[in-house]
């Protein structure tokens, strides 16, 4: 994979990013900032971004989501397809909502 496609595939990401989470604060803002795992203040800030605004985010170099299973342990909860996989998931999201919150640098 060149750079070219490389940036290529980082903006297609956080323009979807971008637009999914509009959608979300826009249908169920309490869900949404459980969701993605960021602030009120930051849900609102992105709320607010008009069309050009996200297209010009999203053409970022940087991806703008990232991964929220940094433990091995939730990791495991939801990609384990055991008989008790309703179970890991529900336990997944409750260590997940203990998670801190993204904040605005």
């Amino acid at each position: 994979m060149n750079t070219m496609q490389l940036q290529e595939g980082i903006r297609d990401i956080n323009l979807n990013y971008l637009m999914l989470a509009q959608q979300m604060i826009k249908e169920d803002k309490a869900a949404a900032i459980f969701r993605l795992g960021i602030s009120k203040d930051l849900t609102d800030m992105l709320s607010d971004l008009s069309p050009t605004q996200v297209i010009k985010m999203a053409a970022s170099n940087m991806l703008l989501c990232r991964f929220r299973f940094d433990e091995q342990l939730l990791l495991n909860m939801v990609t384990d397809y055991n008989k008790d996989r309703l179970m890991s998931k529900a336990h997944a999201a409750i260590l997940m909502s203990a998670q801190p919150v993204e904040e605005l640098a």
